[in-house]
């Protein structure tokens, strides 16, 4: 049985070439979208969503390559860049009549995010990052020692064809691997829930790889290219992460704020789930972003 967001329709929506997102759509009032991480879908937000819906408009879609989305082959490094990915957010907000928008995005959504408010700046009016750095600051920092813990990523950003075929041939403990390490609340993920991503996600080894890959390729090369010209993100940013400086050794808000000039910061215990493991924060979080 499929598990739906309570009061949200869920249908797909053409947002480009062919490529169709699905998205669970919500609540009435300035609209926000949220943008679900690995190994989810947009079941990530099931409670945050509905208290957000009080008072906007809620859009919490599947990525491209995730979830229930369209998965097109990654016929070219730009298939699956953050630039491509984010026009696909843009998209969605104009298939549903949306001009303005509140973005927040969770670890593989925020980097999205972050592209879409370079990117699209007119569009985007605030920016919420949920446990991530920039791509450009997360490749430096996850160097050395320090790289132990992003194995995952270095692994997928291998050339086509070793990560898919190690992935697929144990999907379940690889996907799974993560959702069990990461989870810091015991009854935050749920059985049910963790199938559904489990499921989702071993149906979607290809993509997901590739949307990695192309953040260790392309967006390296679209986030240089945006520093070196200036381009900074120029709405109101709202980022909160576990304490990455503790444990990595260096300092989370410092790096952000070369990239955002209005610019808040926090830190959290709540793990990296932080949506599931302390939805009634985030929620809060998110609804003081709106009004920033």
């Amino acid at each position: 049985m499929t598990i739906t967001i309570p009061g949200f329709d869920t249908k797909a929506i053409d947002v480009a070439d062919g490529v169709s997102l699905n998205a669970a759509v919500g609540g009435d009032g300035p609209a926000i979208i949220l943008l679900h991480g690995f190994p989810q879908t947009h079941l990530m937000w099931r409670h945050v969503a509905p208290v957000l819906a009080e008072h906007h408009t809620v859009i919490a879609p599947d990525l491209r390559g995730y979830g229930a989305s369209a998965k097109p082959a990654a016929l070219d490094p730009d298939t699956y860049s953050k630039r491509t990915m984010a026009a696909d957010i843009v998209g969605l907000a104009d298939a549903l009549g949306i001009d303005r928008f509140t973005l927040v995005g969770h670890d593989r959504g925020a980097h999205v995010a972050f592209r879409a408010g370079l990117d699209h700046p007119n569009r985007v009016s605030q920016l919420g990052i949920l446990d991530i750095l920039p791509t450009l600051d997360t490749w430096n920092v996850l160097q050395g020692v320090n790289a132990a813990v992003a194995f995952h990523l270095y692994l997928m950003a291998q050339p086509v064809g070793l990560p898919e075929q190690m992935i697929a041939n144990s999907s379940d403990a690889f996907f799974g691997f993560f959702l069990d390490a990461w989870n810091t609340g015991p009854d935050a993920i749920p059985a049910d829930v963790r199938a559904e991503y489990l499921n989702a996600s071993r149906q979607a080894v290809d993509s997901i790889v590739a949307d990695v890959r192309a953040t260790a390729t392309i967006d390296i090369e679209h986030d240089q290219a945006d520093l070196d010209a200036g381009n900074r993100l120029a709405m109101p940013v709202t980022v909160i992460q576990q304490d990455w400086g503790q444990q990595l050794g260096f300092d989370a808000a410092a790096t952000w704020r070369p990239w955002a000039a209005d610019l808040e910061h926090f830190t959290t215990r709540a793990g990296h789930f932080m949506a599931e493991t302390a939805p009634d924060d985030i929620a809060t979080l998110i609804l003081n972003l709106a009004k920033r």
